[in-house]
């Protein structure tokens, strides 16, 4: 089945699940597509069978919180920032719920947190203005950035070059191996007034790059222009919320939430709206993501829902 205008528009929500008492406030898909790992403000970590439809287990993190919850390249190792007691990045094996290893040196709430798609190193961002690189084998932080506002970061699809976007105005693309020597691209942005920068995503192909914010915008940027492409509206926010907005795998179609419990979503080509989807979430849909092995989305509140496409008998 090829994801199409009308697939998207056929889809419908599966199944529903009341794990959660408070926000869920991020999930990440294994590569696979066969589980899905998700955090909540009320500090529980939820594996969910993606296959089956069922939760598979749940772990608590009662002493930290938990927030930004990521998949390492091992599907039983999770990384998470905290939201309690300290800003620490915590290594968690999911199979004994352990702690496996600190990343210390953030002073203010872990804003963005990304994987590299290749190997055990990843980028951490924080309101103490810094960007962090870690190496999941070391406590110690390989590489620091200090930077004149609030970060998000994202790698690219080949784990050889990471953007970062600064103080809701500017981007700037690293080279892995060399970014201690400074961005190789510079890119001026449009500054949005009344909202700030809260995520950023490469598209899988690599082309393009996604902006998500706090406000009721979306910015679509070429990924090697640094050019505008589209602009997104038409989603609400009117809370000021970080609501995500991901790609689908084929890079064809851009996903968002929105403080209705609406799911928005639009043609990264032409920049239409393609459908707004009616779900049962009855508070803001924070995250969305869409499966990158399966024909299956996944939303949240705080209550969960899997989609997937009606199929016309």
């Amino acid at each position: 089945m090829k994801l199409t205008e009308q697939v998207v528009r056929n889809f419908v929500v599966a199944k529903i699940f009341r794990e959660n008492s408070d926000r869920i406030n991020s999930m990440d898909f294994s590569t696979t597509g066969e589980t899905l790992i998700s955090s909540s403000d009320d500090d529980s970590i939820i594996i969910y069978d993606c296959q089956n439809g069922t939760p598979k287990r749940t772990l608590n993190s009662k002493k930290y919180g938990v927030d930004l919850i990521r998949y390492t390249h091992a599907t039983n190792t999770a990384i998470h920032s905290s939201t309690k007691v300290d800003d620490t990045i915590r290594y968690l094996s999911l199979h004994d719920n352990k702690y496996i290893r600190y990343f210390q040196g953030h002073s203010k709430k872990v804003v963005t947190l990304c994987m590299s798609p290749i190997d055990d190193t990843f980028l951490s961002g924080s309101l103490d203005k810094s960007i962090r690189l870690w190496d999941l084998r070391s406590p110690s932080c390989q590489g620091l950035m200090n930077l004149p506002g609030r970060p998000v970061a994202a790698f690219d699809p080949e784990g050889l070059i990471f953007a970062a976007g600064i103080a809701s105005e500017s981007l700037k693309l690293y080279d892995l191996r060399s970014f201690d020597k400074g961005p190789f691209a510079t890119f001026r942005m449009q500054q949005d007034k009344d909202c700030d920068w809260t995520g950023m995503k490469f598209s899988p192909d690599g082309k393009l790059i996604l902006i998500s914010t706090n406000g009721q915008v979306i910015r679509l940027i070429d990924a090697f222009q640094g050019t505008p492409i589209q602009t997104y509206t038409g989603q609400l926010n009117n809370k000021g919320l970080p609501l995500e907005a991901s790609f689908s795998p084929d890079s064809q179609f851009v996903f968002s939430g929105s403080t209705d419990g609406k799911i928005h979503c639009w043609n990264t080509e032409t920049g239409t709206k393609v459908v707004v989807l009616n779900s049962e979430h009855k508070l803001p849909v924070q995250c969305v993501q869409f499966n990158p092995k399966f024909m299956m989305m996944a939303s949240a509140c705080s209550n969960m829902a899997f989609w997937l496409p009606q199929v016309d008998e």
